[in-house]
Formats: C-alpha cells, sequence, structure tokens
C-alpha cells in the first residue's frame, strides 16, 4: 500500500469519528495542579550547591602549595640565594628590561 493512499484512507476515517465534547470534571483543576506542583528548576540554586562542593578542595589545594611553599623557603634559607622579592621584582620588570633593549 502506498503512503499516500494510507494517509488518505486514515484522514477519512478521523473525519467520520469528530472527537467527544465531553470532558471530565475537574479535569482542568487537575491539569492545572499538576503542573504548579511541578518543582521549578532554580539555577542560582545548582551554581551555588557546585561552589560549595568546590570549596574543600580548593582549601585543601591551597594548603598544600602553603605548605608546598614553607618547606622550599625552609630549604632556600639553609643555602644562600636571593629572596622571593627580589625573584618576584625579576620576574615582573622582565618585560619591561626587554623593552628597553
Amino acid at each position: 500500500m502506498k503512503l499516500v493512499e494510507l494517509e488518505k484512507k486514515l484522514l477519512a476515517v478521523a473525519r467520520a469519528n469528530p472527537p467527544s465534547d465531553h470532558v471530565p470534571p475537574t479535569f482542568e483543576k487537575r491539569v492545572m495542579a499538576l503542573i504548579s506542583a511541578r518543582p521549578v528548576h532554580d539555577l542560582w540554586a545548582a551554581w551555588a550547591k557546585a561552589l560549595w562542593y568546590a570549596a574543600a578542595p580548593c582549601v585543601a589545594v591551597m594548603l598544600l602549595f602553603s605548605a608546598w611553599a614553607f618547606y622550599q623557603s625552609s630549604q632556600q634559607s639553609q643555602t644562600p640565594s636571593i629572596d622571593l622579592a627580589q625573584q618576584l621584582d625579576n620576574t615582573l620588570l622582565a618585560a619591561v628590561d626587554q623593552g628597553s633593549e
């Protein structure tokens, strides 16, 4: 059977049987109650939850790097070298020194 013929037959049957105008009592109220009962997705709450979950690993990484920096500074104090402030100045002013040449 061809698709066009099938479509015509189905449309003819659908036109021969019109839908009923009878609506069950309180149908509209039940539908509206179901719609209003659905929770609203709060995007800000999702972001807040994700950020709170990320806070603990961030604190752990910060403590790990702080301990590593403290350990490195104590190791460098035993051997003579330039201090952290001098290293920071050299790093920040490296671009200025290159631009003047």
